[in-house]
């Protein structure tokens, strides 16, 4: 990766954090979800900077933008669009919906009922959506951003596995440090700096990068490590359903991103521990009450990133 390319990187990701506070982890794995060209689910209580976390990414990446707030009573044709008849041509014509944007942010995405939700899948999967039999190609890059209550929450309609396998990561922002909140209630930091952010990577520049991500090498022995994780998830005790070949894929793909993030043209095993959680957490299903992230962990810590034994995991 070239010195400007680099820079735009770090940039980005400094801006990134000014509006984020305290939360460079998570603001570096949504930033590797961008790269790796893949969607991002965003979980979280109300009030956390979900959506705040998502304008910034489109403000830095300068890419056009739509949200639209998912609600019990939303159409899957609020979101594609619908044919139109045009009484003085005699003939229907396609109005598009908001998902024709690069990037598009589905706030509160299980709000809506599960016809709503499955709307997207094509979309998500294929980059193109299906209305009255014609096929319309969204923009590239196109990337959903959605966020999400805990379903413990009223008025929530949980994901799918098929939906939630669509999202390459999904992260939590999680209440803030003490300190990091004290300035948040000054007013001057935080969302409050949301509109001094100005685009830094360019479109052309984006892609670019994407391009290189395959291209970040991943040795035999890392692929060992990748591999000794995937059985895990099916073998251990704890799992009910482990990860797919799909989920597998995405594991390396978001390692190789992280790599790259990180200015390196290869991966370690580090890079593979610092997005596993992400990547794994919301794609296995478990036996007990352990779930999700936690269960996740819970594989992390049971392999060994050299072979034979349990690995030290920070």
């Amino acid at each position: 990766m070239n010195t400007q390319l680099h820079h735009e990187i770090s940039s980005s990701l400094t801006k990134l954090n000014k509006v984020i506070l305290g939360k460079e982890q998570q603001v570096q794995l949504a930033f590797t979800s961008i790269l790796a060209n893949g969607h991002l689910l965003v979980e979280d209580l109300p009030g956390m900077g979900k959506t705040t976390l998502a304008h910034a990414l489109y403000k830095v990446l300068g890419l056009d933008y739509n949200r639209v707030q998912f609600t019990s009573d939303l159409l899957p044709a609020d979101l594609i669009g619908a044919s139109v008849f045009n009484a003085q041509t005699s003939s229907f014509s396609f109005h598009r919906g908001p998902i024709f944007s690069s990037i598009f942010l589905a706030d509160e995405l299980n709000r809506a009922t599960p016809k709503a939700q499955s709307a997207l899948l094509e979309a998500m999967e294929e980059g193109q959506v299906s209305v009255d039999g014609e096929t319309h190609d969204l923009p590239k890059p196109f990337f959903v951003i959605a966020t999400q209550n805990p379903q413990s929450q009223s008025g929530t309609f949980p994901l799918p596995e098929s939906q939630l396998d669509r999202f390459l990561l999904r992260i939590s922002l999680g209440y803030p440090d003490p300190a990091i909140e004290r300035e948040i209630l000054t007013g001057k930091k935080g969302r409050a700096s949301l509109d001094q952010v100005k685009q830094v990577l360019s479109k052309e520049s984006l892609l670019q990068i994407q391009q290189l991500v395959p291209e970040i090498k991943v040795s035999d022995t890392l692929l060992d490590y990748v591999q000794r994780l995937i059985a895990q998830t099916r073998q251990d005790e704890l799992c009910h359903l482990g990860l797919s070949p799909r989920g597998a894929i995405a594991l390396v793909k978001s390692s190789q991103a992280w790599a790259l993030l990180q200015g390196r043209d290869y991966v370690l095993p580090e890079d593979v521990q610092a997005v596993f959680v992400s990547v794994v957490g919301h794609r296995i299903v478990g036996k007990t009450e352990t779930q999700g992230d936690q269960l996740a962990r819970h594989i992390l810590h049971s392999v060994d990133s050299v072979g034979g034994g349990v690995a030290a995991v920070a």
